[in-house]
């Protein structure tokens, strides 16, 4: 029987988020020795207030209903600031619409909280129909630049065609995460574009730009991969020339596409990169994560590739709204080595898995690269097992 009492049932609606919200995490061991993960998510939809989905008051609202939805939280920038660790999240409602919404939490791990109201995006004189997946950089000029996708309806499409829609990457900047200023999307010579990432230094004196070009909205098409490219301002923000720096490649984990994830992280070693691969399989695309990593001095070429991916959906991460998906777009490195990966699953719901950044480079620059054919992989695997001989009991 339904609870009908309002004070009841909003008793045990606070109750429920608060144990929710308060659920400490726990790590999962032994691990791959990459990285750990975590045993709960870190934001759900379940997270969101009670007063983002419900009317709380019983003159208007006395049976207590959700009035507007949330359907899940996702894809989210990170950052820390002021000794918080903030995630700008991709909140998605009930009606399909995605907002951000930014959460904290003291150590990363647990207690993420959304603070504050949902981001009121200031708008182009193009508005957007849905946005998406912000990236988070902390430039040195200054500023906190967030680049995220915006769709809007292909003004192409036929009058009957309610489906067809375009990408382009929208900016925005800050300096608190509380007040936002719109600047223009970013121009380039592609038809589209997504998974946009704003390189976090000036590169000989410009902006650099990750890019992935697209003919489409979802298919890439002609293009091949992760770009490169350049612009002179964030005021008129317009690459010219994109050149790709990791091409999507046959019969690998990034055969169909492959994009930036988050902010490219600065190591003695090099710029290391956390980025998302796409290969077909006949259940539909799977995404997984997986690194490489650029050199300091030029930030276009490529230093190391380890082959395969780093993270691939397990377990609850492969179910969900989207299947067989794990996304980043956000990592913070701490300064005390730890490294916190942001990652969603399935379009649905936020984890983190925790490495350190000596970790990670270690496993980009002794982990073998990908050579392409079986047989090359079984060579290598057999060279493994037989340096392993003398330590085998």
């Amino acid at each position: 029987m339904m609870i009908s009492n309002f004070d009841d049932r909003l008793a045990m609606l606070k109750a429920e988020h608060d144990a929710l919200v308060r659920r400490p995490n726990e790590p999962v061991y032994p691990g791959n020795g990459i990285f750990i993960r975590y045993k709960h998510p870190v934001l759900t939809a379940e997270h969101t207030p009670l007063s983002w989905r419900y009317d709380l008051n019983r003159e208007t609202n006395p049976y207590l209903m959700e009035r507007m939805g949330i359907n899940a939280a996702f894809n989210s920038g990170a950052i820390k600031m002021n000794g918080k660790y903030c995630l700008v999240v991709r909140v998605e409602g009930a009606d399909r619409k995605s907002f951000f919404a930014v959460a904290e939490s003291p150590d990363g791990i647990d207690n993420f909280e959304f603070k504050g109201l949902p981001v009121l995006l200031p708008q182009t004189d193009n508005p957007d129909t849905n946005v998406y997946d912000m990236r988070l950089t902390c430039h040195e000029d200054g500023w906190i630049y967030g680049v995220f996708c915006s769709e809007r309806r292909d003004p192409t499409a036929p009058a009957g065609d309610t489906s067809s829609a375009t990408a382009a990457a929208g900016i925005v900047r800050t300096k608190d995460l509380a007040e936002w200023e719109r600047l223009p999307d970013l121009i380039t010579k592609s038809s589209q574009q997504r998974n946009v990432v704003l390189h976090p230094e000036f590169v000989n004196g410009k902006y650099m730009f990750y890019t992935r070009p697209q003919d489409g909205f979802i298919e890439t098409g002609s293009g091949g991969g992760i770009c490169a490219g350049f612009a002179d301002s964030m005021e008129r923000p317009e690459v010219n020339d994109e050149r790709i720096i990791d091409a999507k490649v046959y019969h690998t984990i990034k055969e169909v596409k492959n994009g930036v994830g988050a902010v490219p992280i600065k190591t003695r070693d090099g710029w290391l990169h956390i980025a998302h691969g796409v290969r077909n399989t006949a259940d539909g695309f799977r995404y997984v994560i997986y690194a490489f990593m650029t050199s300091l001095e030029n930030p276009t070429r490529v230093i190391a590739r380890p082959g395969g991916y780093l993270i691939a959906p397990q377990g609850e991460e492969r179910t969900g709204d989207v299947s067989n998906v794990v996304f980043i777009n956000g990592a913070v490195a701490a300064a005390d080595g730890r490294l916190f990966m942001y990652y969603a699953s399935s379009d649905t719901r936020m984890h983190v898995a925790e490495s350190t950044i000596d970790r990670m480079v270690d496993y980009c620059l002794h982990t073998p690269e990908d050579s392409l054919t079986s047989r090359g992989q079984v060579e290598k695997r057999i060279a493994l097992i037989k340096a392993n001989q003398d330590f085998i009991n």
